[in-house]
């Protein structure tokens, strides 16, 4: 994003996560540009490659095999990631407008979206038909299908191209080793199936097609779709089970409503990948190359990947900017559904098994690019320096979000100090999540919580941190009133402070207002990086405080844990056997983002103590209930729920750099088999759930009332009789 206490000055956004940009994420992070700020927007964490499609859907390769993580990547670049889909365009504005959020400005943009192969016109193919692009419900959507297809499976595909027919070849291999008989119908509206490869090779793939079972019906098309049908132009009805969409590309709808010149709905480009706007790139399927026409297909993206990272930097650095040149022709290397593949350049063709290993070859070398990313060297400490400086630097580097919290020892003995409060008013202070305040009819809550940021997304930061914040009210069965907010934001011209400070400011007002909260206030500067934190009052008829729990009663958590280790690893780039690192963090950003709120109010009428568990740790937590409550706690281990991949990346020894402290802070009140989920027990919490004890005889309507408000609700043990300590079993 910006070289160490460089001031960012500039925005670049790169618009969808396809080849040419994730190849440019990757030169960037090999060669960053100082005061620039890169952001990429995807509506997924992960881009599935498009040359390893027909080997996933032939069972040759895995999920993970051919997608290419775009959160691992942007780590690697240092840049914001932002999943979203756009929606427009704004030149005028320099605006980017998006689907779950406000509009995105930006100084210099490219746009590298894909194409879409819908036919929403025609009716009930929204609900009937996959489309073949984008590729990721495909993906999704053919793996559920191959689990439960019928014996007899027929499919049919729209769309006689190269593309098509290799998927039904695909389609058809994938189905026969799973033991089912496919019926595979290609449907083309016009007269010759394979109209862009040359002659030799079209008749090895109908020949391959054939002997798959697969037939074609040129001069016809789909005038209609149900659930099991599918309705030709002639009337005929075609029973299936499953049909995708490779008819043909064509462009977004809102690339129409962005004012930049277009042909046949796809932005025209000149030789500098330039759009008719100055300050907007475009490249892959999405854009016309009018100078030099050329079909639809990935090579070219990936060949004007270079051009376009050179021109990008150029541009922003008031440089000489290159040309592109596209080659008249490519080698295509089609498989035929089996581990061979049929060969085609200038019109001629070859086929066979060295094909089909020479086009693995070239498509593991593509992936390789983005999964051996290289690792970056810890910092050693400098010549000169004190004796215990290594042993700090030496370890874990230090998280973000609650991960970055001092542990819970050296907090005791820092406030060991503070003096008890003075004031009549002051019902409770340290020691409960917020402070209490006698209140006219009731009592005020007060309590202030900071974030180090964990992600270049300021947005995405700021409802976290706000929600967060929250959580203390919460616990205490308040309802949040108002917030002041104290912002460190990185350093950066006004122009950039000025957007980062209003995507702060306006996530953080709309999701305290859907609590019922008002922002008043607060106060911004600028730091080494982006911190976001806010002060939160809140009122209650009651506080609801840790020190009420009662052996015999139950204990609730309403999210599952795993939050710290996740982050840590997405520091880390980790790779995880079997899972996609960028789909696990999504899993967490999404839990991070779920309100508490409806949750609290939910437990409010039922629990003796509650408290949200968040930077010490569930361990931690509990503890605070037990000591405050003089009582003990059986933990159900098992029942205890995780995100996806955290005990994965427990496994592969990734821990935040927070759980050390965590584990030395409960050290003699913990008894127990140690398993390897215990690990993630002292876990840290960003955005965790609520951690409530609810008497027995009112489990049962606590439990309704949290499903009723949507939220999650896991029995993980009881409360026992002294002494202060956790029996995990």
């Amino acid at each position: 994003m910006q070289t160490e206490n460089t001031p960012i000055v500039k925005d670049l956004v790169l618009l969808g996560g396809g080849h040419a940009h994730a190849l440019v994420l990757r030169m960037w992070a090999m060669k960053p540009q100082a005061g620039v700020r890169l952001t990429v927007i995807n509506p997924e964490p992960t881009a599935p490659y498009t040359g390893m499609l027909p080997g996933f859907i032939a069972g040759h390769y895995t999920r993970k095999e051919i997608m290419i993580d775009l959160v691992r990547l942007a780590r690697f670049a240092n840049a914001r990631l932002i999943l979203d889909r756009a929606t427009l365009i704004d030149p005028a504005n320099k605006l980017i407008h998006l689907q779950g959020r406000a509009p995105l400005g930006y100084d210099l943009a490219s746009l590298d979206v894909g194409i879409t192969s819908d036919l929403p016109m025609v009716p009930g193919f929204s609900d009937h038909v996959v489309s073949a692009k984008p590729l990721g419900q495909l993906i999704d959507k053919w793996e559920a299908f191959v689990a439960s297809a019928p014996q007899l499976a027929k499919l049919v595909v729209l769309g006689a191209g190269v593309g098509g027919v290799e998927l039904a070849m695909a389609m058809s291999m994938r189905l026969q080793q799973a033991g089912k008989r496919p019926q595979i119908t290609v449907v083309e509206k016009s007269g010759q199936a394979l109209p862009q490869i040359g002659f030799g090779a079209r008749a090895a793939l109908q020949k391959a097609s054939a002997a798959l079972g697969i037939s074609f019906r040129t001069h016809v098309y789909a005038t209609g779709f149900d659930a099991s049908t599918v309705t030709l132009n002639t009337g005929e009805r075609l029973a299936h089970d499953f049909v995708v969409s490779v008819a043909g590309a064509r462009p977004h709808v809102w690339l129409g409503e962005s004012g930049l010149a277009l042909q046949n709905g796809f932005v025209t480009i000149n030789p500098l990948l330039k759009s008719s706007d100055p300050s907007i790139f475009a490249v892959g399927d999405c854009a016309e190359m009018t100078f030099a026409p050329r079909p639809k297909a990935g090579v070219f993206a990936v060949r004007q990947a270079p051009v376009l990272f050179h021109n990008l930097q150029a541009v922003l650095a008031d440089k000489p900017l290159k040309s592109f040149a596209p080659q008249r022709d490519y080698l295509k290397l089609v498989s035929l559904g089996g581990k061979s593949a049929v060969a085609d350049k200038f019109g001629l063709r070859s086929g066979g098994k060295w094909q089909w290993a020479l086009k693995d070859w070239i498509d593991r070398a593509f992936m390789a690019k983005f999964d051996d990313l290289p690792r970056m060297r810890a910092a050693a400490p400098p010549p000169n320096s004190a004796s215990a400086l290594e042993a700090v630097m030496s370890a874990k580097p230090l998280c973000a979000g609650c991960g970055s919290k001092l542990g819970a020892t050296a907090l005791s003995r820092g406030l060991a100090h503070v003096a008890a409060p003075s004031r009549a008013d002051v019902i409770s202070g340290p020691g409960d999540d917020a402070a209490v305040l006698q209140a006219a009819g009731g009592v005020q809550v007060i309590s202030t919580d900071h974030l180090r940021s964990f992600t270049h997304d300021p947005r995405l930061m700021a409802r976290i941190a706000a929600l967060h914040a929250m959580g203390d009210i919460w616990a205490m069965g308040a309802q949040p009133q108002v917030a002041l907010a104290q912002v460190t934001l990185p350093r950066a011209s006004d122009e950039i402070a000025s957007r980062m400070l209003a995507e702060i400011m306006q996530e953080a007002s709309a999701t305290f207002q859907a609590a019922g909260a008002d922002v008043v206030g607060g106060h911004s500067t600028f730091g080494a990086e982006l911190t976001i934190g806010f002060t939160v009052t809140g009122l209650a008829p009651r506080a609801i405080a840790k020190s009420g729990a009662i052996a015999g009663d139950a204990l609730i958590l309403t999210k599952p844990i795993g939050t710290g280790v996740i982050l840590a690893a997405e520091m880390a780039m980790a790779q995880i056997s079997g899972l996609i690192l960028g789909e696990v963090v999504a899993g967490a950003y999404a839990s991070m983002t779920t309100s508490i709120g409806p949750g609290a109010a939910a437990l409010a009428p039922f629990a003796h103590a509650m408290t949200d568990v968040t930077g010490f740790g569930l361990l931690g937590h509990l503890l605070e209930i037990l000591e405050a409550s003089s009582v003990g706690a059986r933990l159900d281990l098992g029942s205890v729920p995780v995100l996806d991949g955290a005990q994965d990346l427990v496994d592969l020894g990734y821990g935040s750099s927070l759980e050390t402290a965590n584990r030395a802070a409960t050290l003699g009140r913990v008894t127990g088999r140690v398993q390897p989920k215990t690990a993630l027990l002292y876990d840290p919490q960003t955005g965790g759930g609520l951690l409530a004890i609810v008497p027995q005889n009112k489990l049962d309507a606590a439990l309704g009332a949290l499903r009723t408000a949507g939220q999650g609700a896991w029995v993980i043990g009881q409360i026992s009789a002294g002494p202060v300590q956790v029996a995990v079993v």
